[in-house]
């Protein structure tokens, strides 16, 4: 039997009995005509959920096609509380083993910023970046040496006001302001040697 998508209030006309009296009557009978009409009421969630996974329209066509084909023979033999959930379940599942089965074939779109090129734009940033370093190093160095001596317990060691005291010996606003001025002192520095 073949499915055709209907509207879901023709549905409804067709067979207003609930999702477990048409299970039922698949299973005691037999017949297709009563999965159909189950199949067709939830058709859009499993179209949505297999081109979700597919994201191929045509392949999510087939995969609703396929998996009524798998529902004519698990339907006869599985207890299904709540068909919704359990349908969506092995549409998610069939998705999934045709994913793992085609993966040889999923195609990846071209992306160039992951391509080497002729242009050495990032060896450039690279390269500007190390004089930024190499700079920030030297008006380092031209702190005086309790200033350049608490910059770097701060800055580079991660050091906080209190451990500094305790390795310098000075005393807290000593600390603070030595940091503070070294920081001035630098961006001054920075702004006269860029």
């Amino acid at each position: 039997m073949s499915i055709r998508m209907l509207p879901a209030a023709h549905i409804e006309k067709i067979s207003p009995a609930t999702d477990e009296q048409l299970i039922l009557a698949y299973q005691q009978t037999g017949n297709q005509e009563h999965l159909a009409v189950l199949f067709l009421r939830y058709s859009d969630l499993v179209y949505g959920t297999a081109l979700k996974y597919v994201r191929d329209a045509d392949q999510a066509k087939d995969a609703v096609m396929n998996i009524y084909q798998e529902l004519v023979q698990k339907l006869r033999s599985h207890e299904v509380a709540h068909f919704k959930s359990w349908l969506y379940v092995v549409t998610k599942n069939h998705c999934l083993m045709w994913l793992r089965k085609n993966k040889k074939n999923i195609t990846i779109a071209f992306q160039p910023e992951f391509m080497q090129s002729g242009e050495d734009g990032h060896l450039d940033d690279l390269l500007a970046k190390e004089q930024q370093f190499k700079k920030l190093d030297n008006c380092v160095k031209s702190l005086q040496d309790e200033q350049q001596h608490t910059i770097r317990l701060f800055y580079l060691e991660g050091k906080c006001y209190k451990e500094i005291t305790a390795l310098t010996g000075f005393e807290w606003d000593k600390v603070r302001s030595l940091i503070q001025n070294g920081r001035r002192n630098l961006k001054k520095c920075m702004e006269k040697n860029a």
